[in-house]
């Protein structure tokens, strides 16, 4: 769930139970595994890093993998719109079918992140460090040697991208969604950075060690997920007056943030050198993009995705047209509109030699 979601629609409530899952769970459990003297990408290296993760299922059934959005978590994948289309009884990911794992990215939910205490001295991961983290949760920790599906929506599209790229004989199928296999560039970038150097410029920041959450926080953030997310046809049937989007606005600006403004403004930067374009032709598993026609963040008029698919042996293209009902970049936090297509893909996509 990424900012837009968050801050309009607010946070669904979650009841989580504690422990790993052992056997056959329908029920959401949440646990959390320490890795000693984790290595960044930089050299640094944390003494301890902890991955907190939300599993359903039993984890003796096939896996698969669901990765977040930027300012999300695990366990907010399990909303309405989006888990709650996807793993109930009879819906294409079943619980009772599937090992279901959400874990909450580095500096994220409740990993390890700058405001458990380190604030502006937390090492300066990116989205290479993140795709590990994930690798040795799935891997060492949970034991799981092969994957059905990694699927991702936004930074968890990104990330999927990455996934099967460095560990091409890991999945059968790779869902990224809301995402390019290109560099971070162009509106997107130019839009995280101002939302970043809103804060760092913030007096009230104070290098990180503020005393109250900067305000800039708070407008940069509406400003760049009412810019980015929402589409045009979709913001336009929600505010066809500028009274309903001067009220809108002071909905989100006066609304209460979640987060914190030293972990949104790392997670933010992250993506800076995310470039997987280089590694296309390494995928082996089967991949469904699936994008918006009306995401401004990822706009289809670039023509990346052609180019790109036509690098991978086994790819296609789901473009969701836009409409008064689509949501720009949030659209496809909706699972409605796409179940069906990776329903059916999980239905005929081969499995790879494990």
């Amino acid at each position: 769930m990424n900012m837009v979601q968050r801050i309009g629609q607010g946070l669904i409530a979650l009841t989580l139970g504690a422990g790993a899952t052992t056997h056959a769970q329908e029920t959401p459990q949440s646990s959390n595994w320490v890795v000693k003297d984790f290595k960044f990408h930089t050299g640094e290296v944390l003494p301890e890093l902890r991955l907190n993760y939300t599993t359903l299922g039993d984890p003796k059934n096939e896996a698969v993998l669901i990765l977040h959005g930027t300012t999300g978590s695990g366990a907010g994948m399990l909303g309405a719109a989006f888990g709650g289309e996807l793993f109930g009884p009879g819906q294409i990911l079943d619980a009772k079918r599937y090992f279901v794992i959400l874990p909450d990215a580095i500096g994220t939910g409740k990993s390890s992140k700058p405001s458990d205490g380190l604030r502006a001295k937390f090492p300066a991961y990116n989205y290479d460090d993140m795709v590990s983290a994930q690798h040795r949760l799935v891997t060492e920790h949970l034991g799981i040697r092969h994957l059905r599906l990694v699927l991702g929506n936004s930074m968890g599209g990104m990330q999927t991208w990455m996934w099967a790229m460095k560990y091409p004989e890991m999945m059968d199928i790779a869902v990224p969604m809301a995402s390019l296999p290109s560099a971070m560039s162009g509106r997107n970038w130019m839009l995280r950075r101002m939302l970043t150097e809103s804060i760092r410029k913030d007096p009230l920041w104070m290098g990180g060690n503020y005393k109250e959450p900067p305000p800039s926080w708070q407008f940069a953030s509406v400003f760049y997920s009412t810019a980015t997310s929402g589409g045009n046809q979709g913001l336009q049937k929600i505010t066809p007056s500028s009274d309903k989007g001067d009220a809108l606005l002071k909905q989100r600006l006066t609304a209460p943030i979640p987060g914190d403004a030293n972990d949104h403004l790392f997670q933010w930067e992250s993506s800076k050198d995310y470039d997987p374009s280089a590694g296309l032709e390494k995928i082996k598993a089967s991949v469904l993009v699936i994008n918006s026609a009306d995401d401004e963040r990822n706009p289809p008029e670039l023509g990346v995705l052609e180019k790109a698919l036509a690098r991978i042996k086994t790819a296609k293209a789901l473009i969701i047209p836009g409409s008064p009902d689509t949501f720009g970049h949030g659209t496809t936090g909706n699972a409605r509109f796409w179940k069906k297509e990776v329903g059916e893909l999980l239905q005929s996509a081969p499995r790879l030699t494990r």
